[in-house]
């Protein structure tokens, strides 16, 4: 009889990923010798916690990976890939790009993509991190004068009478050509090759089975919709798990590296990083 290996996958407590790894938490299949539990926090969180190689596999922002790469690899499936569409920045009344530098902004956190977006399109921004799911009101109250909102909100913001000042995976389309890679599954390196490419492999074989079977996916994602109906709920879960999520390609591949380079670039990020695929 086999050891029993235990593998925790850290995620966000939102509808994109309870479809991702449905079948995972549900055990439909017999992954023995490895037994998956999961542990739900928000996206902030979740890359602080890489930073201290808390679980052995997580879903992290792709600004995150650039400082957790020698710990972590990024695997080949996983990808929240805004394909022209991504973390917006909204506000209660109508502020020109030109004047975000003069304005104070709630971000998801200082390693989200969100941010690493918003400081290449504007280095002088003034920022505050506020839990992801706290951004919307926090900006109506008068706390900030815009907010960067990711996950559900994207679908919900005008019912609240906030106003779309720029759609960050719109504006990285535009200038590059590309998709905007805002997060992705990791796993730790001490694992080993081997049993970094069987965990690598089940996610992967998860992520197929809601695709197959979306009906049952997003019976259990519904769970952690955030109040949304089943029809938005579906439309947000395919905005964010589909073919990318199987499988970067080529095309996502070289979008991650853009997007780090560009951070680069920009000074966000300190250090030049080449990026790896595993699975």
């Amino acid at each position: 009889m086999k050891e029993i290996l235990d593998i925790t996958i850290a995620h966000s407590p939102d509808s994109d990923d309870a479809f991702m790894f449905y079948a995972l938490a549900n055990h439909v299949f017999d992954t023995a010798p490895y037994r998956f539990h999961h542990e739900l926090r928000d996206i902030q969180t979740l890359n602080k916690w890489a930073f201290d190689g808390k679980y052995e596999v997580s879903a992290i922002s792709i600004h995150a990976f650039a400082y957790l790469s020698e710990k972590y690899a990024l695997m080949n499936s996983g990808a929240s890939m805004g394909d022209g569409y991504g973390p917006k920045i909204i506000a209660r009344k109508n502020i020109t790009l030109n004047e975000l530098k003069n304005v104070k902004i709630a971000v998801p956190g200082e390693f989200t993509t969100a941010y690493l977006a918003l400081k290449i399109l504007e280095p002088k921004v003034q920022t505050k991190n506020v839990q992801f799911d706290k951004i919307m009101d926090s900006v109506l109250d008068g706390k900030y004068d815009a907010g960067v909102i990711i996950h559900e909100g994207q679908l919900t913001y005008a019912d609240q009478s906030f106003v779309q000042i720029l759609d960050l995976g719109e504006w990285w389309m535009e200038q590059e050509n590309l998709p905007l890679p805002l997060g992705g599954n990791v796993i730790r390196r001490d694992l080993g090759e081997k049993v970094m490419n069987d965990v690598a492999d089940w996610i992967k074989k998860s992520i197929e089975f809601s695709l197959e079977h979306r009906e049952k996916g997003l019976d259990y994602a519904m769970k952690y919709a955030g109040g949304l109906s089943r029809d938005l709920a579906d439309r947000f879960v395919g905005m964010y798990v589909n073919e990318w999520t199987v499988d970067w390609t080529d095309r996502g591949r070289k979008a991650v590296q853009r997007l780090l380079d560009r951070g680069f670039e920009a000074g966000v990020i300190p250090q030049k990083i080449d990026v790896e695929f595993i699975g």
